[in-house]
């Protein structure tokens, strides 16, 4: 058989630098779990996460900011220090602003001084929950707007600090512009870096179904994302997916199947990682999923 030295050459060559590439953790697919304040400053449930996440290749951990504090501080020290990135979790307006709170620029400045307060903690990125309004509103097209002009205020002045800007949206935006809350994807996609859509399959009517099919409902209503881009997504998109169902109670078999469903349509869409929920923060059902079964 004749050796082609050139092309042994090239691949010896290559090999390195693939395998760089391949392993930079700036390429791996992100990976995350939401964290409470409450629990961030439990040192000792903190640890017990940070080793299993590590261990299950978990690399994000979303972390509200509520009150600083310097046990916040150190304990934000203590993730940064185990290669955990830390995105900061700022809720805007908890359960959905009025249109006197969304108007009031005396409001938007103290919730500014919560990311003011992560980006001295370290943050590596700001992400604006709750930036909607609330779900009484009539429907107006002029409600995105005007949560789009409090998104890029805060957009204006991360970008001093090469900070990136990422919000959640409701599934239900997904599929085009929500009228009473004010959120439009393509909008907003003009002022941040990420979209984090909470395709929880909870939320979605009929419940019954979507409770029986969560990769179907987590895999459209991404794929409906990128079709309002012609498939040319201009952000990244981390969705947010559920480990549990509240409409209907699962045993841990279940559960675990339920998650991982979710994860294989977030990682077929295309998306850029996850983002897991978990109000509790009870996270063994997914470390045990992403040790024993076989996703990216």
């Amino acid at each position: 058989m004749k050796i082609n030295y050139w092309k042994v050459g090239f691949v010896a060559w290559l090999a390195p630098w693939l395998a760089l590439f391949l392993l930079n953790p700036a390429n791996a697919m992100v990976k995350g779990i939401y964290i409470s304040q409450t629990t961030l400053e439990d040192t000792t449930y903190l640890n017990y996460l940070i080793k299993n996440a590590k261990a299950s290749g978990i690399n994000t951990f979303i972390i509200d900011l509520d009150i600083p504090s310097t046990r916040y501080k150190q304990n934000v020290a203590m993730v940064k220090k185990n290669n955990i990135s830390y995105v900061a979790r700022i809720t805007m307006f908890p359960g959905g602003g009025t249109p006197e709170q969304i108007a009031s620029e005396a409001y938007r400045e103290k919730r500014y001084k919560l990311v003011q307060a992560a980006i001295r903690y370290g943050a590596d990125q700001i992400q604006l929950d709750y930036i909607r309004y609330n779900t009484k509103q009539p429907a107006s097209s002029e409600h995105a707007i005007n949560i789009q002009k409090i998104i890029q205020l805060f957009k204006n002045r991360l970008a001093d600090e090469k900070i990136p800007l990422q919000i959640d949206v409701f599934g239900i935006s997904s599929y085009g512009e929500e009228k009473h809350i004010g959120q439009n994807i393509k909008l907003f996609s003009e002022s941040i870096d990420a979209v984090c859509p909470m395709v929880y399959p909870s939320h979605y009517q009929p419940f019954a179904v979507h409770f029986k099919t969560p990769y179907k409902t987590v895999y459209e209503s991404l794929m409906s994302i990128r079709e309002q881009f012609d498939d040319k997504l201009p952000i990244k998109m981390y969705p947010y997916i559920e480990l549990s169902n509240y409409h209907y109670p699962l045993g841990r078999d279940k559960k675990i199947k339920y998650i991982y469903a979710q994860i294989q349509a977030v990682q077929d869409a295309g998306a850029d990682g996850w983002y897991a929920w978990s109000a509790s923060n009870y996270y063994d059902n997914l470390f045990r999923v992403l040790e024993s079964y076989p996703v990216k």
